[in-house]
């Protein structure tokens, strides 16, 4: 229990000191050797600290690392991710320690967004399309659906993927502000809407369906968050697997294209879900942490739920699938036919993290990997498909025709994949930009919410 009340001091001193002085933190007060620290310092100083205890990588960042010299914790904690050095990879593998403000944390794992409901991503260099829409957003509430082109943003139509471009793009429609847009709808009509961002309730789920080829029956279901209400979310996967078994489905579509990760908990609740029966009371993954908890290491077993025992899955997914949607196609693998459809590799974060409160904020530095029953989840470089295709953002959700739902039913319904498709996006320059860039209002989760190392929120 030694480190758990060395993690616990940390965090309670400085909410402590912050509870102490919340009435003037603008006011410095004097350290025992005279020199006065701000609560916003000290605040910075215990994220340092909780990163030297509990980071995988903790043994590698500096005696001289000086955590007053970043703006505030989440400065802070991508201030550590040079550190953190994996045995195999060149570069640094961190791309996801940060801080939040604890009132913002509160929203996003909630599934609370303020923003106008839209994602959207490049078709060809001067072809922005709606990726996906947010039901009871601005946009979902105006009927924007996914397919619809845009070609006109508050007057410009200088839509393409120069940085120029992009960034206009991004601040237009994530800025928090309002937006006039222009839409090319795929029937060849347009709509001119004016949104505004609006507080609305994320729904992860937001298509399932069953197909039919011959005798054969295959379920589908888009699933776009491991956040939001986790009773939702958990009623969601009964209603659908109930509703798969009733029809007889043997085998299933994962769509997680969009899928940036969330909760192991809900990660744990599809796997059982997704298990076939034999596989119950199996080994379903390993979680560790680094040699100063090891005593908090841990390991899963499958409970299987419902009555689907799939012979085969497809995954599909791209380079927004990350963290815990990574981590279900990784511990499905050895326990059933596992195939991965998509338009590039995903995103390669096999770790994850608790929220620690720190003052008003939660840090997040790196703290803990799973791996599956097969000792494998090094996948820093992320997965790469079985079947390159394009993201058909040309069609809307669950149309057969679609590249990526199409290549995954011929699998499922013929054995043989669709012909792997020219992706622009994959080789030319300016669309991997874009790639990159696009998502970035995102976060990339895996988190751990059960309590499973005492003193950690």
């Amino acid at each position: 229990m030694k480190r758990v009340m060395v993690l616990s001091l940390i965090i309670g001193l400085v909410l402590g000191a912050c509870k102490k002085e919340s009435s003037t933190t603008s006011t410095p007060t004097p350290s025992p050797g005279g020199d006065t620290v701000s609560a916003a310092d000290k605040v910075k100083d215990t994220s340092l600290l909780i990163a030297r205890d509990i980071y995988l990588w903790y043994d590698k960042i500096p005696a001289t690392f000086n955590p007053r010299a970043y703006a505030d914790p989440d400065k802070v904690m991508q201030a550590i991710r040079p550190y953190s050095i994996e045995p195999g990879f060149t570069d640094p593998v961190d791309r996801w320690s940060f801080g939040i403000l604890q009132k913002d944390w509160n929203n996003t794992s909630s599934g609370i967004s303020g923003d106008l409901g839209l994602g959207i991503f490049f078709l060809a260099q001067n072809d922005l399309r709606v990726s996906y829409v947010e039901k009871e957003s601005v946009a979902g509430t105006a009927g924007v659906e996914r397919s619809w082109r845009i070609t006109k943003i508050n007057g410009s139509t200088a839509i393409n993927t120069s940085d120029a471009s992009i960034n206009y793009i991004v601040d237009a429609i994530y800025g928090g502000k309002t937006a006039n847009i222009s839409f090319l709808k795929p029937d060849g009509t347009t709509v001119d809407l004016t949104l505004s961002p609006s507080t609305y309730k994320e729904e992860p789920l937001i298509l399932d369906t069953i197909y039919t080829s011959g005798s054969k029956k295959v379920g589908y279901f888009i699933l776009n968050s491991f956040l939001g209400d986790t009773a939702q979310i958990k009623n969601g996967f009964n209603n659908i697997f109930t509703k798969f078994a009733a029809n007889n489905v043997t085998d299933i579509v994962v769509d997680l294209r969009y899928n940036g990760g969330g909760y192991v908990f809900l990660q744990e609740e599809l796997a059982n879900y997704l298990a076939p029966a034999s596989e119950d009371g199996k080994l379903m993954y390993s979680q560790s942490y680094n040699d100063k908890y090891s005593q908090y290491n841990r390991s899963s077993y499958f409970s299987k739920k419902g009555s689907v025992n799939p012979s085969k899955i497809v995954f599909i997914a791209s380079q927004n699938t990350a963290s815990a949607s990574e981590a279900l196609i990784n511990i499905m693998k050895p326990h059933v036919d596992v195939k991965i459809v998509g338009p590039s590799h995903t995103h390669g974060k096999p770790v994850g993290f608790f929220n620690i409160p720190v003052g008003d904020w939660y840090v997040f530095p790196v703290s803990l990997r799973i791996v599956n029953s097969l000792n494998v989840g090094n996948y820093f470089n992320g997965f790469t498909p079985d079947n390159t295709v394009m993201d058909g953002l040309d069609k809307p959700w669950g149309d057969l025709s679609e590249d990526c739902l199409a290549s995954a039913f011929k699998y499922l319904t013929t054995g043989g994949f669709k012909a792997e498709t020219k992706d622009n996006i994959r080789s030319d320059a300016e669309l991997i930009r874009s790639y990159n860039r696009l998502p970035s209002h995102k976060y990339k989760f895996m988190v751990e919410s059960r309590k499973v190392i005492p003193g950690l929120k």
